[in-house]
């Protein structure tokens, strides 16, 4: 190995374990995702310690929609741009894996590597399955091929479990189902588990007293604050795909704004031409 190889190794590896340090329980890492190498490069320089990506912002910005639509070189091509765009260790949205088994897991793990991304989340949706999730035992297999195609690095393995943004079953046992699947999942090698979708503040507490690893929520308008959830011992905090969704809103209002008004109010806000251009090339 030369040099300049094991010197990109050895930074790879402490972004990892950086990144790994930051879930702390009570101490949230805080995560604004981004969708493309600007906003991750925009979120780096608002003070975040971390990027994560959006696998639904990522798609929509590549022309396909969200839920395992976007094929796995598209997704993996986007995520090295974002990872060389920022100093920042990055953890990638990879969805199901983009792959139908768990051999194709394990390629595109090794994909997510070799971009130099720290993290991954992999849902248990299965978008065009027979049901809304995944069989445990199923998702399982899957996470652990992921584990062993990463066991040489530190890669952290976020294990989604979609319960409850799917509104799967009966709501009395959602929560013990839940619960159900994250042991299997953290017992294939998850290092991490993300419920979207819950918000609660006793279900939430619930979760993490029930969890041996750090629990990761989704947050937005009408959840807690941080303090609030980190109070109750919350380790991740994310906003997922909705500062992608409120980017393509200010589209449509500026849009409509000049069709029919002809003025400009909703751009007052922009960021300044000469300091988004200043970041981009501070990452070259």
């Amino acid at each position: 190995m030369s040099s300049t190889q094991n010197g990109s190794s050895t930074m790879h590896r402490d972004k990892a374990l950086l990144f790994r340090e930051s879930h702390r329980s009570g101490r949230p890492l805080l995560l604004a995702n981004a969708w493309d190498a600007a906003s991750a490069r925009v979120a780096e320089d608002a003070g975040a310690v971390a990027v994560a990506t959006t696998s639904a912002g990522v798609a929509w910005g590549l022309g396909a929609p969200d839920g395992d639509r976007l094929g796995r070189d598209l997704a993996l091509d986007l995520i090295a741009r974002v990872v060389a765009a920022v100093d920042a260790p990055v953890t990638a949205d990879i969805e199901s894996g983009y792959a139908d088994d768990p051999d194709g897991v394990a390629v595109t793990i090794g994909g997510v590597l070799a971009a130099g991304a720290v993290g991954i989340n992999i849902e248990d949706a299965h978008h065009a399955g027979p049901e809304p999730l995944r069989p445990v035992a199923e998702q399982a297999n899957r996470i652990a091929a992921a584990r062993q195609a990463a066991d040489a690095s530190s890669l952290f393995i976020n294990a989604r479990i979609d319960t409850y943004l799917m509104a799967v079953g009966d709501p009395h046992d959602r929560l013990s189902e839940t619960l159900k699947r994250a042991e299997a999942y953290v017992a294939a090698g998850a290092d991490g588990v993300f419920v979207p979708g819950v918000t609660d503040p006793e279900v939430v507490s619930t979760l993490v007293e029930g969890l041996e690893v750090p629990l990761n929520v989704l947050a937005g308008p009408g959840a807690p604050d941080v303090a609030t959830l980190a109070g109750l011992g919350v380790a991740r905090i994310s906003l997922g795909s909705s500062i992608a969704q409120a980017a393509y809103a200010l589209v449509r209002r500026s849009t409509r704004e000049l069709l029919t008004t002809g003025t400009y109010g909703a751009l007052a806000e922009a960021l300044d031409y000469g300091e988004l251009n200043a970041l981009l090339r501070s990452a070259d």
